[in-house]
């Protein structure tokens, strides 16, 4: 317990940290594009994200992905795997299950205190075992216990802020530009470096924060389950299954190798190496009973454009 504690304050410090540069970065846009008064507008916009976005956004986000509840009747082994590792958690609230009619395996966690749930896409229950999955359910979990969804909704529209203003500031300068050709606008060369660099900057600190906590909630499952297997077998296939959707999509590509800095998760053998240095594998795995998603709809295939929407975790 004393362990985790001191996660937990550091993970709080580190979020605060990050969450605070990206709104003194927005804050540093407006008043470099208006002034004080608009540094005044993007700090009351920031304390308001901070505020209320966390518990509103989650649940525009399930219904935009048309998500369903789950009920115990649907499914009763995913509920006692749940109900289970949610006890060991120490969560006072089991959390809100939802089936996400998609076939590409995907799993995320969303909302606050008594409203968080858990979102489970159709591919991913149909393609991992019960160890597997029990081993993901006590990643998700962990981000609840650790209040990661907060943090990272805050961040995400800290990002798309700053993004949005930069593509403001882009369109002022060029609408300035003949007056500058003519010699009578003096180009702030100043706020354009900022407005080219600021998305990076802010993306940046997302990618950071996000990947740190992932390594976090990969710890938080091992401290559930004790069997880092288990999660390395349902991450490969995971990264297995995102892999032959690239090809669906890219045919003649090939294999995409995507940039590290570019990742908001750490790499697969990143994780599976930290895994096994955290946890010793089971010589006898927990039992996990699970019927592989039978009991539920089974969902329909997406069209092509919308195969990769569903990678999240």
């Amino acid at each position: 317990m004393l362990r985790w504690r001191w996660h937990h304050i550091v993970n709080w410090l580190e979020s605060t940290g990050i969450i605070s540069a990206m709104l003194l970065l927005m804050m540093w846009i407006g008043w470099l594009l208006g002034g004080v008064d608009t540094l005044y507008v993007m700090l009351g916009a920031g304390m308001l994200f901070i505020l209320f976005a966390p518990r509103l956004m989650p649940q525009l986000l399930i219904r935009r992905m048309g998500a369903e509840v789950i009920t115990p009747g649907q499914s009763p082994l995913l509920f006692d795997m749940v109900q289970r590792l949610a006890e060991r958690s120490g969560l006072d609230h089991l959390p809100t299950l939802y089936h996400l009619p998609t076939p590409a395996l995907n799993a995320f966690s969303t909302g606050l205190d008594a409203h968080v749930s858990l979102v489970i896409s159709d591919g991913l229950l149909r393609a991992l075992d019960g160890r597997e999955l029990a081993a993901v359910m006590a990643h998700e979990i962990s981000h609840i216990r650790h209040k990661d969804i907060w943090v990272m909704i805050v961040a995400d529209l800290f990002s798309q802020m700053t993004w949005t203003f930069c593509l403001l500031g882009q369109i002022l300068i060029l609408i300035n530009l003949p007056l500058w050709i003519m010699h009578k606008y003096t180009m702030p060369w100043g706020l354009i470096f900022l407005l080219i660099v600021a998305p990076s900057v802010s993306m940046s600190l997302q990618l950071v924060l996000s990947r740190t906590r992932e390594f976090e909630a990969d710890r938080g499952a091992m401290e559930l389950t004790h069997d880092p297997q288990g999660l390395a077998s349902a991450l490969q296939k995971m990264e297995d299954a995102q892999e032959r959707e690239m090809k669906i999509l890219f045919p003649k590509l090939g294999r995409v190798a995507v940039p590290s800095w570019l990742r908001t998760h750490p790499r697969t053998e990143d994780r599976v190496r930290c895994l096994f240095a955290t946890a010793r594998p089971l010589s006898h795995p927990e039992i996990w009973a699970w019927d592989h998603g039978v009991s539920l709809p089974m969902a329909k295939d997406l069209p092509r454009w919308r195969h990769l929407s569903g990678f999240r975790w």
